[in-house]
């Protein structure tokens, strides 16, 4: 068993929603831009879930956190949204 010392965004998001939404889907199986909401893998109560692993896990403050859907859709838009929110704090 390998074991990486840095793991990427896309990665720790995955391995997140593979491990509280879909516990029986290997995280290599889940597509980037599989459509966590309209298959209702991510329902409200788990939207909330999402953005609160976010805002612990990346350092970003809820209240910096739109709270909208298209946001937390897709690992591929989490990552996004992340990357996104994290620009202006790494270019100080």
């Amino acid at each position: 068993m390998s074991s990486r010392s840095t793991s990427t965004t896309t990665d720790q998001i995955t391995e997140f929603v593979t491990s509280q939404f879909l516990p029986d889907v290997d995280a290599s199986e889940l597509a980037a831009d599989y459509d966590l909401v309209d298959n209702g893998v991510i329902d409200s109560l788990g939207l909330i879930r999402v953005i609160s692993w976010v805002s612990e896990t990346f350092e970003l403050p809820l209240d910096d956190i739109p709270i909208a859907a298209e946001n937390f859709r897709s690992v591929e838009a989490i990552d996004r949204f992340v990357t996104e929110a994290k620009a202006p704090v790494a270019a100080l």
